[in-house]
């Protein structure tokens, strides 16, 4: 075996130029199918932290469904607003609920002394909503039910208010502007970086109650957040609100439900919708490459098996066997194509580090490049060496010798 693989070696090592041209090819697939591998790989790891703040144990009641169709959209415009009460009508019937909170979304202006800042993300919620979203505080403290029920006009700021609207003054027990309204800071929020391109710390928290003193009540739908008592029993947390939401929107047996109960299992299917038709492209590209460049590989040993007869010739004459012959030009188009498969995964390794350093996506080499490699190797080696190294075995050696 080390005397096969010495051979090989040599042999491609006198012709590297051409070996290394014949590995585009294999090289250009290879590096295809890995920058993609990599980008989904980075996307998946930052994806999955993302989308774990949601809660993989948190569902959300809207009369609005996620990703639905066309006509479901249209459909549900029609349906009647969740009231700010069903929050407490499913805590108080609920089983296999923990906890619940209203989500109201409202844009914002915010304004302190001469700063101010625009677009920010305004929550109208409730207490239970920072163990639903699991947000921790660097200082002070998060809503009460006091704040619920009296309406105070309290805020709990993200990080980067923190830092854009405060500039480094310490911002609780201070007054801010919200779309002209004042606002007492009574708790500042950790770094939570972003989600699906939003700025989780660019937002702010205030009781939801007050939201809607504030800034109006009409034609405003509520979204309701239900934690359930354990991430096992989310399946039963959903039929359980679904009932329990049947009865509070006075819905008959038989009758469709008038509102949505979403979770984020919809954007991880949505998400492994989107990333398996990339897998697809990205294989279909890939596996025309391995093709164009295991013809090459054959092509290049049918050459070398031309070039080499009188060789084989004398080896055959001193007693190599038919065995011996076809295991070294194997080995050689197996070594031809670990080439390419070592050039394509080193760009493909490059790319995925830029991307990570200079660009706002996600990248990472993932560990089944070697199984990939390997398997790559082998198949196209096997496959587009066979024939070259079965026309080599089987050379005459008295022909073989007379050859010029």
């Amino acid at each position: 075996m080390i005397e096969v693989l010495r051979i090989a070696g040599a042999a491609l090592w006198a012709h590297k130029f051409r070996a290394l041209l014949t590995t585009l090819g294999i090289a250009i697939g290879i590096f295809t199918v890995g920058v993609v591998m990599a980008i989904i790989e980075g996307l998946n790891a930052s994806f999955a932290e993302q989308i774990s703040s949601m809660g993989s144990d948190v569902l959300y009641v809207d009369k609005r469904g996620w990703f639905q169709g066309r006509d479901a959209w249209v459909l549900s415009r029609q349906r009647r607003n969740i009231g700010l009460d069903a929050g407490e009508y499913i805590l108080q019937r609920a089983q296999y609920v923990s906890h619940v909170s209203p989500r109201i979304y409202q844009g914002g202006r915010l304004k302190y002394k001469e700063n101010s800042l625009e677009r920010v993300a305004v929550l109208g919620a409730a207490a239970d909503m920072a163990v639903i979203a699991g947000v921790e505080l660097v200082d002070g403290r998060f809503l009460s039910k006091l704040d619920s029920q009296r309406k105070k006009a309290v805020v709990v700021i993200g990080a980067a208010i923190d830092e854009n609207l405060f500039g480094g003054e310490d911002p609780l027990g201070k007054r801010l502007s919200i779309n002209g309204r004042k606002f007492l800071v009574i708790g500042i929020l950790e770094k939570q970086g972003q989600m699906m391109g939003r700025n989780l710390d660019n937002m702010i928290y205030i009781p939801a109650e007050t939201l809607l003193k504030m800034f109006g009540r009409r034609w405003r739908n509520i979204t309701i957040a239900v934690k359930a008592s354990s991430p096992d029993l989310i399946n039963e947390a959903r039929d359980e609100v679904e009932g329990i939401m049947r009865r509070y929107r006075q819905i008959r047996p038989g009758q469709p439900n008038d509102f949505a109960i979403n979770q984020q299992s919809a954007l991880q299917e949505l998400y492994d919708n989107a990333t398996r038709m990339l897998w697809m492209v990205a294989i279909g590209i890939g596996s025309i490459a391995l093709i164009v460049g295991g013809v090459g590989v054959m092509n290049i040993m049918l050459v070398t098996v031309t070039e080499r007869t009188v060789e084989i010739g004398i080896r055959k004459s001193l007693g190599a066997r038919r065995r011996t012959i076809l295991w070294q030009f194997l080995v050689e188009s197996m070594a031809v194509s670990a080439l390419g498969v070592v050039v394509g995964f080193v760009m493909a390794s490059g790319v995925a580090v830029f991307v990570q350093r200079y660009t706002t996506l996600a990248a990472r080499v993932p560990p089944t490049w070697i199984a990939l490699g390997i398997g790559v190797v082998v198949v196209v080696g096997l496959i587009f060496g066979l024939w070259p190294a079965t026309k080599a075995a089987r050379l005459d050696p008295i022909e073989a010798l007379r050859y010029e």
